[in-house]
């Protein structure tokens, strides 16, 4: 039997989607209860009440009935935060709209999600305030590889757990080779030292700990290529946010971002 329960919930909105003549239906990444469709009925209506506290880039503390299965529904508003800097900028608004299209994704309705709403949190602000946001969403990328399925190993050589030696990715060995094993899989990533160790560092960083991010163009351009690699092959998710930040490299900026790097 479904449930329900009107109760107090933070949630990062998602996105929204016009239904009908007048309403809207809008996905929430909640603190408590993880992703969770809202039916807002009258929301493209002139005048509707909540309208500026429902736009998208908003996260804030609502009062809800929510079900545990079908639509639920937002019977008020305490309090929000909008991210001005996101909603005005195409870059930033392109990077946001992927981490968020990302952890939608990667995550099924109505469970919980864990650590990941204030990773999200961290990595929304974080974007707003134009801290090397293609590298922020690098870090989502990388973290969201075992919700995906993928889960690498990252920690050391696959085959016998050293460290000590230079290492590379193999994707046929699900993660690192050290040099003693680079012969076992010559269509290994050949990637660089450095590409490889902010690979492994981005695997346990915690976003709400950081204040910048310094990576040096070469090797911001060599893990968006791992990370690519990695998706087309193993995870097989192309969302169109993506090909959107693809398109928006070649005539608006880089990839690497142009401030807090070398």
């Amino acid at each position: 039997m479904a449930q329900q329960m009107v109760t107090n919930f933070n949630g990062i909105l998602l996105f929204r989607r016009d239904y009908r003549e007048r309403d809207m239906l809008i996905k929430f990444l909640t603190a408590e209860y993880g992703k969770k469709m809202f039916f807002i009925r009258g929301a493209r209506r002139r005048g509707f009440k909540m309208a500026a506290e429902l736009l998208p880039f908003t996260m804030g503390e609502y009062v809800g009935d929510l079900r545990d299965q079908g639509l639920s529904y937002i019977n008020s508003v305490k309090q929000v935060q909008y991210f001005e800097h996101i909603s005005q900028d195409i870059a930033l608004n392109a990077y946001a709209t992927y981490v968020m299209n990302l952890i939608d994704v990667a995550f099924p309705d109505n469970e919980p999600v864990g650590r990941w709403y204030q990773q999200l949190t961290s990595a929304l602000q974080l974007i707003d305030a134009d801290v090397a946001p293609a590298l922020v969403a690098n870090v989502i990328e990388i973290q969201l590889l075992a919700p995906f399925g993928v889960a690498p190993e990252l920690r050391w050589c696959t085959v016998c757990g050293r460290t000590d030696l230079p290492l590379d990715y193999s994707e046929s060995y699900g993660g690192l080779l050290c040099q003693q094993h680079w012969h076992l899989d010559p269509h290994r990533l050949h990637a660089s030292a450095a590409a490889i160790f902010y690979l492994r560092k981005f695997s346990v960083l915690d976003l709400s700990k950081v204040h910048s991010i310094k990576v040096k163009p070469r090797t911001a351009a060599e893990l968006r290529r791992i990370l690519d690699e990695i998706y087309q092959n193993s995870v097989g998710v192309r969302l169109k946010s993506k090909r959107f930040i693809d398109q928006m490299s070649s005539w608006y900026r880089p990839l690497a971002p142009r401030k807090n790097e070398d």
